[in-house]
Formats: structure tokens, C-alpha cells, sequence
């Protein structure tokens, strides 16, 4: 096994803070160590200062962990997060306590990061340490197996010239929701090439009470805390450990092993880490040396579940399992594994955040990067290569296993990330339910009352939603075998994660014949430099593996089908989904989600063949529809009413959100599309769908007039914080909203997306991202309290919209077309043509060649739209941004190829980044501009030109060295981000051109647009072949 190379962490553990882009909304609760729903701790106070509260449970039970610093020169400690500082006695003779300045909290998908600033001991005038507490909870959809591990990454950076001491503790809070349970711990070091490298601290309660739960928290499993073997550790009582590494800086390599009681004398396990940065430095006082030292947190159960499973009731293994022979072996790897799983996190929360920001806003990059760990959270992998299975917990609302109507709002997050995980989802269902062990005829509501124990219902008494869940499979079926979609052979369809892997290996071919649809390798390789890869999703044989998928269960699917037939066009008294607010016959929104589930059935038959099927579901459903529009819509047309028969209501339709997604609405709306305004969504944007998938039966299956009138509805039914559910209450369901949302208006997409915003950043709730709130007042739990649910995978619905149907699914819901260009520079009047043409003939001279004229263009966009409400904050701000360029350039031409290098030019690229976005709030802001404010800023911009197209062309030709660091996704996302964020600026500086500057700007910019969007493009293409 290879050994830790420090230095090598070091690096990667900076680039962490490279990547996690500044965040904009400020929620009351972040996710720090999250992986599956007993490895779940949380910021409880994301809006103060981490220290101020303990770190806890999702349920908001405390859990123990804390971290202090201390400064040797002046005695000095500091609190970082959790109340640790409740132990210290501030008496100034052997220590004295104090306080860091807390900088804030930055976040992605796979990172929270908190950082602090600690003064310069002495009241000296030297610079502040810098401090960063950066949890990792990487999520890799290339990489099934690491996101089957149950562990998480800690890492601390530190940036000063004097030393600093570090120390963090975990108790048994970690390992039982009961704080009487006695507990037992253990302290291992592991040799691997001849050397100690790692250090483990053990902890498990003294008798652990299998598949049992306290609190929502595991009785059984074993706390994994390890770090390097460099650092110091101890087991003690919390007090004396804390007072001590405030007197010392440090522990005493001790284990106390008197096992007791969770909170008798309250044993913590620690480590503690010195940071020698002055030694390191030179004679300058002020040069800042930068150190990090890196930990893991795991939880690991054996086994994780009990499973009514097609041979009975089986105690089901972690999916890990198969590929490592101990405990000890998979913590090694995963410590290990850092830098691989850090690069691949990367990659997804990068691409995230550029696909987020595309379809929605700033405020959406932060809802999308808030939501994905959180779903993750409530599942645990499990069962074998051959035949994976993802287990779910519906958290909080109640403890169901593989809740049907949990999943069916999760199912935009995983169609998204891999579809691979919604197919191991939906298997423990199918087959429980084939196997004959559900009585009913409907498909179940879940696997068991209470996680973990999937149990079933053998007497058929589980909650009442049979349409609902009907509903809910045979879209989700349609949705997956849509995501296999093959095209045309040229191109891979689906998720862009799927591009990672040459086609299928051997082992899962031979897996597939044996009926393991979905398996993984058996034996993880290493390829493109990486282990334990997935197999691209897709590959020629798809199609017949969608087919082969169906077939197993095409009985079901008919059964369901036929159950809607009779009940779906009228529910009877029954619950929704939404059952917090109770029972409802002929439920508006319920039916329509059951006549779209007898659509979807159609189009599965005519995937298998079954033309007789097909065509009689598909006029039962035609025939449903029509129907159902008479019953649902008010009388005037404005609205879909809550029920049928109660006048004067309405309701969020959200089920429109199936019919799109499910590619049954192929014509415009909205207004109609344009077809100027085609969304070009890039090789990295594949469909779900491809254009060779089975024919739509009809235009649009729900008439065009039935999403436009929504949308308008909801514009009037607006409250401060969000779209309420319906005309009964003024709560609202989150999830929903965006379902909603993904297929209005963008006026009204927008307003719905802020106001969701306004509320994350002033609502009261103190728990994880909940999806049931109160949009008036303060935006608060209704009663009952939903949080930390995984159905916030439904946030994801633009996402997964747009790559639905071939990358257009998301197209018949755009108001007008969005044009990306930069010739807001130019808009001259008429008796100004010949001056700016000739300003033009000499800008077009000086780059003579059209990929010098691209990189140009792309870059006066982002130079440009720095405008101010006047000529001289304009030039000031252009030459600010020529000395940050020169600077780039700098740092890009000097790059070695080593992580110390890297860090620079990712810094400099996150300030341009937040520059371009300030620059784009200003420009919004700012008066319209004058013709001649309009020509000196374009003349400031073309005495760039040589500095821009000289960091372009380096960035390119660096890109060797950032391969090898596996930085390029990093970059691939910057330079994404840029360009939206260009675009941006462009579109709101073109706005504040007079309007008689405005009529020749088409003629005298021709091919600007097109030259500008090459640049980028070219440099991305470089990028993604990564």
C-alpha cells in the first residue's frame, strides 16, 4: 500500500478552499459531516458563530465535537466550534481564553468551509493566522463505491507566520441517541510500508442493540476517528483534555480505559496537532506559511438494514464490503484516497453549480449545493457488485423505509447525479412486491414502518395512497428507462457524469446476461489514472438493458396501470403525497399524476414491444385528460381547483412537472418558443432522453393552455416567502415549488426561486433544509416539523428538466430567447456610424487572426462590464482589472505544476469571479450610459486586448500541469462560470446603452457574439478531456 505523502495533502486540502465558491444565502443550519442517516452532524447555528452552539444530530440533539486553537507565544485559546470553552477556566495565569474573528461559512455540494481569522500574539504588528475548518462529504457520482463509504473528511489549513496548536474531540454522542448507554473504546495505529501513518480512535456502545434506534441515532455501529500519526493523542474526561491542551498546546499520547457511560465524566477521544509556522518562515515577520493536517470521521455498521427480500427476511451487508477485507482496510483507503475523492467532488460540485446557474441564479447555485448532501444523507448502499441496492429513510416526517412518495420527490437529484442510484432505489421494491409478499393490487406505500427494519407489509395495511404511488413508479420507471436512451450512436445520452468509463468491462457485461441490470465491477481498475471508477452509464447495449430492466417487472407495471384505469380519474377519499393535510376525494393534482402514470405506461409498453398495450393505455389516457381538464379547472379557466367539486379553491399543479419531464409536452408554452432561442446545452449537457426514443402520441399531451394558466395563477397567489400548496393553508412544500416552478413562466420561475431565497436567508426554522414552511410571518414549521428530508432532491427539477428529451425538455418553457453577446461596447447613432466603424477596422487589425480575435472578444465581456454610473469609476475599475489580469498571468506563467502554485491562480480566478458578478449587481444599478461614457470604455477595453489573449493562451497550454494535480475540473468550472457570468454582464450593460445607440449595433458587431462564445467553448472543450 502506497504511504501518505503529506505534502501531497497539503496541497490538495488548500485547493478545497480553491474550489467552494463564495455562497450568497446565509441558511440557519449547515451540513458538516452528512453521509447516510446515522452519520449525520450538522452547523446548528450557521448564522453565529460556530462556537456558540454544539454541533448537532439532524433531529437537533446535540452531538459532541469540538475544536479549540491555541497561540503558544501569548497562552492564548480559542474556541472554533462547539462549547469546549464551557470547560476552561479563564484565570490568565496558565492560559487565557479568547476569541477568533469569525469570517464566515462557504459551501458546495460536497463542502462546507469555516474559517477564522486569530491575532498576531503580543500585540504585534504582524498579520493575523488564517484558519479553515473545511468538512468533505464528497459526492462522486463517477464512483459508486466512494460514495458507499461511511465516512467523511476534516481537514485544517492554516495560513500565518507564528505557530498555532490545534485540538479536536468527539464523544460517545456519535454512537447512541441514548446518553446513559455505557461505551466502550479502543486506540489503534496502523504500519503499512514500515512505518506508523495513521492513528484510529474506536468507540461503540458496550452492548449494541442491532437494527434498534434512539432519537432517530444508530445503536449499533463503531465510531472510526482517525488522523497522521504526526499528531498527539488521548482519551479522558473532557475537561481535563481541554485545560490541558490549553496549558500545553498539547496531549499526552494516553488512553484512559475506564469505560463508562456516554456522559459520566464525559469520556472524549481527541487529537491534537502543533503547527511550527514560524520556524518555517523566514526573517520577514509577515511572510504567511501555509500547513494542514487532515482527519476522517466513519460509522460503520454490519450490516446496515433487515430486508424482506425475495429469499426472506436477510440481514443486509454495506455495499463496501465487497471490496475490502476489514474496517481497518477501508479506513486506510478512504484516508488515502483523499486526493482522488477530492478532485471528483470537485468535478461534480463545479459542474453543479454551473449547470445551477445556468438554469436559475446565484441564489440557486446555493438551494442546489444546500440540497445534495442532504439527500445523500437519508440512504445507505448496500448487497453486492452484481445486484446493488440503495436504502432510504424518510427522516423526520416519520422513519418509512423506501417511502414510494419520498423517493418520487427525490428522483430530479438522482436522475441528475447517476441515474444508476434511482435504478437501486426502485430494486428492493420490485423485488419485494414480485416476489408476492404485498398482498394489494396498488404498488406499496413502503418497505417498513421504521428504518432500518424493511420489513414489509405482508398484511397489506400500509399507509392508504394507492394512485399516489401508482403514480409515482410508473413515472419514475419511465423517467429511468428514458435516462438508457442511446440516441443515435454517436453520442452517450444522459447524465454528463456518465462519460467517465470506456463502456461496460467484462464483469459487468457477464453480470448483466445473469440479470444484474445495473451491477458495478466486481474487481475495481484504475482508469484515466483514477480507482474504483463506475462504468459509463450508458453504452450500445442500453436499449436492450432498458428492455431487459422492464421485462422483469412488466406484470407490475401493468397491474398498476390497470388500477389507475379504474381509480385514478376520480380518486376516491384518500391521502395525497401531502398527507399532513389529511384525507380528500377527487384530488385535482392526485388524478392528473395518475392519468400521466397511464401515459407513461404507453410508452413502456411500446419500449417492450407491447403495441397492444401501448395503444389501448395511450386512449385510455387521451380520453383521461380530456376529461379531467372539464372536472379539474375552475369555471372561468383561471385555475386547477384542489378538488373537483370545491368551487372557489385552487391548487399547485405540480404534476405538470411529470408531463414535461417525461417529454409528453413537446410544443412551446408560455408564450411560445422561439426559434432564435434554442439552449445550447454543450457536450457535457447530454439528455435523458434521446430524439430515437419512442414517438409522443400527440403534440402535447396536456394542452399548452393548462401550464400558461398556472403560471399566471401562481404569479397572483405569491406570498413573501413562496407559492403556498394551496387555497387551504399558507404552508408550502418546497419541493414542490420547484416541480412547479421548472415549468412556468421564467417571471414567475424567478419569482418563485428568490422568494425560496428570501426565506432560507430569515426563516426561524433551526434544523436542516426544511420543505415544509410557512410563507408569511416568519417563516416558520406549521406543525408538523419536516427536516433534513431527502424529498429536497426535487430542487434539482430544472436540472433534470433540462437534460430530459433529448436536452430540449426544458426549451417549451422559455418566454424569449436569451442572446449572449458582447456588442454592448458598440451601439453608436446614426451620425456616429463611420466613427465607431473605423474604431472598429483598427480594434479588428490588431487581431488578424480569428482565434486572437476570439480570445479578445471573449474577454471584453468580462473586462467591459465592470461600469460604473460614471466615465471615471469606469476607467478606475478597468485599470483595477488590468493589474488583476497582469496578475493572473503572472501567476499562470510562472506555474511548476506544483499544488503551491496552483493556489494563486485559483484564488485570482474566484476574486475575478466575484468581480464579474459585483460588477454585474453595479451595472444593473447604474444610470444608462452616454455615447461617449459607451467609447471610453470600449477604448479602455481594447488597451487590454494583448494582456487578455496572452492569459487565455497560457491558461490553455498549462493545462498538462493542472491534469496531473487533477485540478482540470476545477478550471473546466471556472472557465464555465465565467462565461455565464459573462453573459450576464454583457445582458445588463446592453441595457443601460441609450436606445439611439442601439440601431446599427447588429451590423457593425457581426460575429462578435459567435467569436465569443468559440473562446470559451474552445477553452472548455481543452478542459473536459480530462
Amino acid at each position: 500500500m502506497r504511504s501518505f505523502d503529506a505534502t501531497t495533502f497539503v496541497a490538495v486540502a488548500a485547493s478545497l478552499l480553491g474550489y467552494t465558491s463564495a455562497s450568497t444565502l446565509t441558511p440557519p443550519v449547515l451540513p458538516l459531516i452528512v453521509r447516510n442517516p446515522y452519520l449525520s452532524t450538522w452547523l446548528a447555528n450557521a448564522r453565529e458563530e460556530p462556537w456558540s452552539k454544539w454541533p448537532m444530530f439532524y433531529t437537533g440533539s446535540s452531538m459532541g465535537m469540538s475544536v479549540l486553537a491555541s497561540v503558544p507565544e501569548s497562552s492564548t485559546v480559542y474556541p472554533l466550534l462547539g462549547r469546549a470553552h464551557d470547560s476552561l477556566d479563564d484565570d490568565g495565569h496558565h492560559y487565557n481564553l479568547s476569541y477568533p474573528t469569525y469570517r464566515g461559512a462557504q459551501y458546495d455540494a460536497s463542502t462546507t468551509n469555516l474559517t477564522y481569522s486569530i491575532p498576531c500574539p503580543n500585540d504585534s504588528k504582524g498579520s493575523e493566522a488564517e484558519l479553515t475548518l473545511s468538512f468533505l462529504s464528497p459526492i462522486t457520482p463517477t464512483s459508486t463505491l466512494r460514495q458507499s463509504i461511511p465516512a467523511s473528511y476534516l481537514s485544517v489549513y492554516v495560513k500565518g507566520s507564528f505557530n498555532l496548536d490545534v485540538y479536536i474531540d468527539l464523544n460517545g454522542q456519535w454512537v447512541s441517541g441514548d446518553r446513559g448507554s455505557d461505551i466502550v473504546w479502543s486506540f489503534s495505529e496502523t504500519d503499512f510500508d514500515d512505518a506508523k501513518q495513521l492513528k484510529t480512535w474506536k468507540v461503540k456502545r458496550r452492548t449494541e442493540q442491532l437494527f434498534t434506534e434512539v432519537g432517530d441515532q444508530a445503536e449499533w455501529g463503531t465510531l472510526h476517528f482517525t488522523g497522521p500519526a504526526d499528531v498527539h493523542h488521548e482519551a479522558g474526561t473532557s475537561a481535563i483534555l481541554r485545560q490541558r491542551f490549553s496549558k500545553s498546546g498539547t496531549l499526552q499520547n494516553r488512553v484512559d480505559n475506564e469505560f463508562r457511560g456516554i456522559m459520566q465524566e464525559e469520556p472524549v477521544f481527541a487529537f491534537s496537532k502543533s503547527f511550527n509556522l514560524s520556524a518555517k518562515a523566514s526573517s520577514s515577520s509577515s511572510e504567511q506559511i501555509e500547513d494542514s493536517v487532515l482527519f476522517t470521521i466513519a460509522h460503520i455498521q454490519d450490516p446496515v438494514t433487515q430486508f424482506a427480500s425475495a429469499r426472506g427476511l436477510t440481514y443486509m451487508r454495506p455495499l463496501w464490503e465487497s471490496y475490502f477485507y476489514s474496517h481497518e482496510a477501508l479506513i486506510t483507503y478512504h484516508y488515502l484516497d483523499f486526493k482522488h475523492a477530492t478532485a471528483l467532488a470537485a468535478n461534480y460540485s463545479e459542474q453543479s453549480a454551473y449547470d445551477a446557474y445556468q438554469s436559475g441564479s446565484d441564489n440557486y447555485q446555493d438551494i442546489v449545493a444546500l440540497s445534495a448532501r442532504q439527500v445523500m444523507g437519508a440512504t445507505s448502499f448496500s448487497g453486492t457488485p452484481e445486484n446493488p441496492i440503495l436504502f432510504l429513510k424518510e427522516i423526520s416526517s416519520n422513519g418509512n423505509s423506501q417511502t414510494v412518495d419520498v423517493i418520487f420527490p427525490a428522483f430530479p437529484f438522482f436522475l441528475y447525479t447517476n441515474p444508476r442510484w434511482l435504478a437501486y432505489l426502485l430494486e428492493p421494491l420490485l423485488e419485494h412486491m414480485l416476489s408476492g409478499q404485498y398482498p394489494n393490487q396498488y404498488t406499496m406505500h413502503d418497505l417498513g414502518t421504521h428504518f432500518p427494519n424493511l420489513t414489509g407489509h405482508a398484511d397489506g395495511r400500509d399507509e392508504y395512497m394507492p394512485v399516489e404511488e401508482c403514480g409515482d413508479m410508473l413515472i419514475m420507471g419511465l423517467a429511468l428507462v428514458n435516462s438508457l436512451s442511446y440516441g443515435d450512436g454517436k453520442e452517450m445520452a444522459g447524465s454528463s457524469w456518465s462519460s467517465l468509463g470506456e463502456g461496460k468491462s467484462a464483469a459487468v457485461l457477464e453480470a448483466a446476461n445473469d440479470g444484474s441490470i445495473f451491477a458495478l465491477p466486481a474487481a475495481l481498475e484504475t482508469r484515466e489514472g483514477v480507482f474504483g471508477l463506475d462504468d459509463a452509464w450508458l453504452s450500445a447495449t442500453s436499449d436492450h438493458a432498458a428492455k431487459k430492466w422492464l421485462s422483469r417487472s412488466y406484470p407490475l407495471w401493468k397491474q398498476w396501470t390497470s388500477y389507475l384505469e379504474e381509480f385514478s380519474l376520480e380518486p376516491q377519499n384518500q391521502l395525497s403525497t401531502d398527507d399532513f393535510a389529511g384525507w380528500l376525494a377527487l384530488q385535482t393534482n392526485l388524478a392528473l399524476k395518475g392519468i400521466i402514470g397511464i401515459k407513461a405506461m404507453s410508452q413502456l409498453a411500446e419500449i417492450m414491444g407491447e403495441k397492444k398495450d401501448a395503444k389501448y393505455y395511450r386512449n385510455v389516457s387521451e380520453t383521461y385528460i380530456k376529461k379531467w381538464e372539464e372536472y379539474g379547472m375552475s369555471r372561468d379557466g383561471g385555475r386547477a381547483k384542489l378538488a373537483y367539486d370545491w368551487y372557489g379553491s385552487w391548487t399547485t399543479l405540480y404534476s405538470l412537472y411529470a408531463d414535461a419531464l417525461l417529454c409528453f409536452h413537446p410544443e412551446g408554452s408560455n408564450g411560445g418558443s422561439d426559434s432564435t432561442a434554442q439552449h445550447s446545452l454543450g457536450a457535457d449537457q447530454q439528455p435523458l432522453a434521446s430524439n430515437n426514443s419512442p414517438s409522443n402520441d400527440s403534440a402535447n399531451f396536456i394542452p399548452d393552455h393548462i401550464y400558461t394558466t398556472q403560471s399566471r395563477w401562481y404569479a397572483t397567489a405569491m406570498q413573501k416567502y413562496g407559492l403556498p400548496l394551496d387555497s387551504r393553508h399558507l404552508y408550502t412544500k418546497s419541493d414542490w415549488e420547484f416541480q412547479a416552478a421548472a415549468v412556468a413562466s421564467e417571471d414567475t420561475r424567478t419569482e418563485i426561486l428568490d422568494r425560496v431565497a428570501k426565506w432560507l436567508n430569515e426563516t426561524v426554522t433551526d434544523r436542516p433544509f426544511t420543505d415544509l414552511y410557512v410563507t408569511e410571518r416568519k417563516g416558520g414549521f406549521p406543525g408538523p416539523n419536516f427536516f433534513a428530508r431527502p424529498v429536497v432532491g426535487s430542487h434539482f427539477a430544472f436540472l433534470a428538466l433540462e437534460r430530459a428529451c433529448g436536452g430540449k425538455g426544458a426549451e417549451a418553457f422559455r418566454t424569449s430567447s436569451q442572446s449572449h453577446s458582447i456588442e454592448v461596447l458598440l451601439r453608436p447613432p446614426q451620425n456616429t456610424q463611420k466613427r465607431i466603424f473605423i474604431f472598429l477596422q483598427i480594434f479588428t487589425a490588431h487581431s488578424p487572426k480569428e482565434k486572437m480575435l476570439a480570445y479578445t472578444a471573449a474577454f471584453v465581456g468580462l473586462l467591459a462590464s465592470t461600469v460604473y454610473a460614471d466615465g471615471a469609476a469606469i476607467l478606475k475599475s478597468l485599470d483595477e482589472i488590468s493589474a488583476s489580469t497582469n496578475k493572473l498571468n503572472d501567476a499562470v506563467v510562472s506555474f511548476k505544476g506544483d499544488f503551491p502554485g496552483a493556489l494563486p491562480i485559483a484564488a485570482d480566478s474566484i476574486a475575478l469571479l466575484e468581480d464579474i458578478k459585483s460588477g454585474t449587481k453595479t451595472a444593473k444599478a447604474s444610470d444608462p450610459l452616454t455615447f461617449d461614457e459607451t467609447i471610453k470604455v470600449a477604448g479602455a477595453t481594447f488597451s487590454l486586448q494583448s494582456t487578455v489573449n496572452m492569459t487565455l493562451a497560457n491558461i490553455e497550454e498549462a493545462k498538462p500541469k493542472f491534469d496531473k494535480l487533477l485540478l482540470s475540473p476545477v478550471i473546466l468550472g471556472n472557465l464555465k462560470l465565467d462565461k455565464s457570468a459573462t453573459d450576464d454582464f454583457s445582458m445588463a450593460v446592453t441595457e443601460k446603452v441609450p436606445e439611439n445607440l442601439q440601431a446599427t449595433a447588429g451590423q457593425l458587431t457581426a460575429g462578435f457574439d459567435a467569436a465569443f462564445d468559440a473562446a470559451f467553448d474552445e477553452a472548455i472543450a481543452t478542459y473536459k478531456s480530462f
